[in-house]
């Protein structure tokens, strides 16, 4: 059995993966596959699933959930052994369920190896891991569940991690030759989120390699303004140096390797 939370929290039997029924069962169960294996308290899951607003009997309530969701696993997976999956630890429940048979743990494996392997100059190979990862992706993370702080902070360090993701596999592109296929993605990255000054630094790389070097200056007016105007302040020295390197045609720009890396 396979468990997504990458999206729409859903359970995979043989390669196809089933939508959990109810927004409850999938608020459950993405709760206690986050903790998992780890014990998940009664308090923390009657905050996840009902708010400030618990029913009068939220301990009977719960239970109720526990057993719909053992039955529903039950019926996905089509064995009775499924319900044994779902463990009551005293005062809290946890998930039997090893870290490889759910997405996000897949993901960040794959996360980690493209990142130890650029460390080792194998950017090929890099490139190929994260483009796996990535593939793990369906929706935005618990599109369908995250309605308690739990699953609300989860899904937002997820989504930190997937554009920095991202901008690793964009950032691999254009060190292989890429710039003009990697622009339109970057265009749509720093436009969802103006802040990131990764992905503008790619941006104004990816233009300048295109031979866009006009576009590429204003790319880096757009975010001056923003910053200056909304916050108040200047742009990164990292991001000013490389618009000066763009403004004066810095032969380096156009070389394989550049000072914008994973951590810039």
């Amino acid at each position: 059995m396979k468990f997504r939370i990458l999206g729409v929290v859903a359970v995979g039997v043989d390669g196809t993966f089933h939508a959990v029924p109810g927004l409850r069962q999938r608020c459950l169960l993405a709760s206690l596959l986050i903790q998992a294996p780890a014990v998940v308290p009664v308090s923390t899951l009657y905050a996840e699933l009902w708010g400030e607003n618990p029913p009068a009997t939220v301990e009977n309530a719960l239970q109720a959930h526990v057993s719909r969701l053992r039955r529903t696993l039950v019926r996905m997976v089509g064995d009775p052994a499924a319900a044994d999956m779902l463990l009551t630890r005293g005062s809290a429940y946890s998930l039997d369920v090893e870290p490889e048979d759910v997405d996000l743990h897949r993901f960040r494996d794959f996360l980690a190896r493209s990142r130890r392997a650029m460390a080792e100059g194998e950017m090929g190979s890099a490139a190929e891991l994260l483009d796996k990862g990535l593939q793990l992706w369906q929706d935005p993370s618990l599109r369908d569940a995250a309605i308690g702080p739990l699953c609300r902070s989860a899904a937002m360090e997820w989504e930190e991690e997937y554009l920095s993701a991202q901008e690793d596999a964009l950032w691999l592109r254009l060190l292989a030759g890429e710039p003009v296929r990697v622009v339109g993605e970057l265009k749509r990255i720093s436009a969802a989120y103006p802040w990131r000054e990764r992905s503008i630094e790619l941006l104004m790389l990816a233009l300048y390699r295109s031979g866009r070097q006009a576009e590429a200056v204003g790319v880096y007016n757009d975010a001056r303004s923003r910053l200056v105007d909304e916050l108040g302040m200047e742009p990164s020295p990292h991001l000013r140096g490389l618009f000066r390197k763009i403004l004066n045609q810095d032969p380096g720009l156009h070389g394989a390797a550049t000072s914008l890396s994973r951590t810039a």
